[in-house]
């Protein structure tokens, strides 16, 4: 019995018997169809000559897999499993560890943990490389099989074997998997400051967020000092809950534009009146875990001077994925546009630069451990505004002002450099007579 695929290769076989309407579309067609005859021939070789009998389904899916990878990280195809790990990343709660990963050359490596959760408790850090499963090497398999092994019933432990850039030995650290509540906001009131961490941009987050700083002015029984808009280690998520966080900072303006193959293929969103925030100070934090949706957020308030940008330059993701169904339960994610800020700048491969960099003292371990980003990755996109390289280099220079140790921080109570910073700073301006964030946030990105 023919499978679909051949079916439907047949199909476009028969498709060039029709005539071309011009000499050009037809030899496209025929040099298409000759390569689809030359991947066919490949694909009955494998199915009659391998070693092993081979499963259709598995050769075709890795044919499509290599298709959709040989153009940019971020384009995939999305089968039935793959669509419930997407709902379960945007709506749902599952038993496992906090981790968001990804593969690179066979190995596991992690992109950040989720705040409050197991892997984030025991110290993991982005750019931590699982080798070991309780004792088993997971080391060449897949992602989908590293995922299922971390995943389980509330209550259970494993063993994870950890190497990080930096250390001489492999870390293992035993965990108790967790009920994982995808909460994408959290908020607290530290001196009189509303601080809102968002972790993931999914269903509701705009909304979550406006709840947040209506709960921060109840708890407060007043207006705070002003906002900490905490983005770091945020891998991104939708597009429109991006514009709706944006929009709760501001009065008016462009938040962004996406930009598509076609010259007039141009989409801008923009804010809305009323600012939740009425005006108040704002610092936005970021570091190279900050991608995509962050990028957004914290490019849209940098430009329109409504918030400092503060921390360690961002990932760099500056494009736009779009989910294009193929049946009930798989779709294609495809990489249909680029997006750029306010002022026309894509932050592809460069990323946000913080007004005031910051590095996070309080982390020991920050000074050895590299920063993966965007234009580490395999095919990523190039910007087609080309970045001043020093500008890049720019988050590798030490700063006098920054020499205190992890050591010393913590004899003083400070567990989070980044934060007590950004808290300091709004503090600071409140008590300067004149002072604004506008004014601060005026000035050239990357200043210091």
């Amino acid at each position: 019995m023919k499978s679909t695929f051949l079916q439907g290769a047949l199909a476009l076989g028969a498709l060039a018997l029709i005539p071309a309407t011009t000499a050009a579309l037809a030899d496209g067609e025929a040099s298409s169809y000759k390569a689809l005859d030359e991947f066919m021939d490949v694909f009955q070789k494998v199915r009659s000559d391998y070693v092993e009998k081979v499963d259709d389904e598995k050769l075709i899916k890795g044919a499509i897999d290599g298709m959709l990878a040989s153009l940019d990280p971020h384009s995939s195809f999305l089968d039935a499993r793959d669509f419930q790990n997407l709902r379960t990343q945007t709506e749902g709660s599952y038993g496992g560890l906090g981790l968001s990963v990804t593969q690179e050359d066979g190995a596991v490596k992690v992109i950040a943990p989720t705040q409050d959760t197991p892997a984030w408790r025991a110290g993991i850090k982005a750019g931590d490389y699982i080798t070991h499963i309780d004792g088993q090497l997971i080391y060449g398999g897949t992602l989908d099989e590293a995922v299922d092994k971390m995943r389980g019933a509330p209550g259970t432990s494993l063993k994870l074997t950890i190497v990080r850039s930096g250390r001489d030995k492999p870390i293992d650290l035993t965990l108790t998997r967790e009920i994982i509540q995808l909460k994408p906001v959290k908020w607290e009131v530290k001196n009189g400051i509303g601080v809102i961490n968002i972790v993931s941009f999914s269903a509701n987050t705009g909304a979550d967020v406006r709840q947040a700083i209506r709960s921060i002015d109840k708890s407060l029984g007043h207006k705070p000092t002003g906002y900490v808009l905490d983005l770091r280690s945020n891998p991104g998520g939708l597009l429109d809950e991006a514009v709706s966080v944006s929009d709760a900072f501001l009065e008016r303006g462009e938040i962004v534009s996406q930009r598509g193959r076609a010259k007039g293929d141009v989409e801008r969103y923009y804010a809305k009146p009323g600012d939740d925030a009425k005006g108040l100070p704002v610092i936005v934090l970021v570091d190279a875990g900050s991608a995509s949706a962050s990028e957004i957020v914290a490019g849209a308030l940098q430009d329109q001077h409504r918030a400092l940008v503060m921390g360690e330059r961002s990932f760099g993701k500056g494009s736009v994925q779009t989910m294009l169904p193929l049946s009930n339960t798989t779709a294609l994610k495809l990489t249909t546009a680029r997006y750029y800020t306010p002022s026309g700048r894509s932050v592809q491969e460069g990323g946000i630069q913080p007004d005031i960099r910051v590095p996070q003292l309080s982390d020991p371990d920050y000074k050895n451990r590299p920063k993966y980003r965007e234009s580490d990755l395999r095919r990523h996109l190039i910007n087609e505004i080309k970045t001043d390289d020093k500008s890049l280099e720019e988050d590798a220079k030490d700063d006098p002002r920054f020499a205190m140790s992890a050591e010393e921080l913590k004899k003083k109570g400070v567990e989070d450099f980044q934060l007590d910073y950004a808290l300091k700073t709004i503090s600071r301006l409140a008590s300067t007579p004149g002072a604004t964030i506008a004014q601060a946030a005026a000035r050239k990105p990357g200043a210091k």
